[in-house]
């Protein structure tokens, strides 16, 4: 595994990015920032948002963009295609070339990962 210099900030991460990575990168970025008031962050190599925890991310791959949600398994009848794995109540969206999200339901993923964050406490602390 090669090793890279993580941005030094959310703008220079999308800054880095070309095509269509950049593109969406910047489409679900102003659909979190428009829906909430979340810290954002680099934070693993990636745009992490944090609230009360970590709620979302957003990583940009070679050949996808994972739109990722700590509680994402209790939002998956706001979108389906969330995919559970990893830690915590994990689930993240993968999203190719060619592939999008409307705008709305970025933003009730964004809304609902903050309530739940707000009520709940910190996902990523028992």
């Amino acid at each position: 595994m090669r090793k890279t210099v993580p941005a030094p900030s959310p703008d220079a991460y999308v800054a880095a990015l070309d095509g269509w990575r950049r593109d969406l990168v910047e489409h679900l970025r102003a659909g979190v920032r428009s829906a909430g008031d979340a810290d954002e962050v680099i934070k693993w190599g990636h745009i992490v948002y944090l609230a009360n925890g970590p709620a979302m991310l957003i990583r940009a791959e070679d050949e996808r963009v994972l739109f990722g949600f700590w509680r994402g398994r209790r939002l998956r009848d706001i979108e389906p295609r969330l995919k559970p794995g990893g830690k915590y109540e994990m689930a993240t969206l993968d999203l190719r070339e060619g592939d999008d999200l409307d705008a709305a339901i970025i933003t009730n993923l964004t809304r609902e990962a903050l309530r739940l964050n707000a009520d709940l406490g910190r996902p990523d602390r028992p």
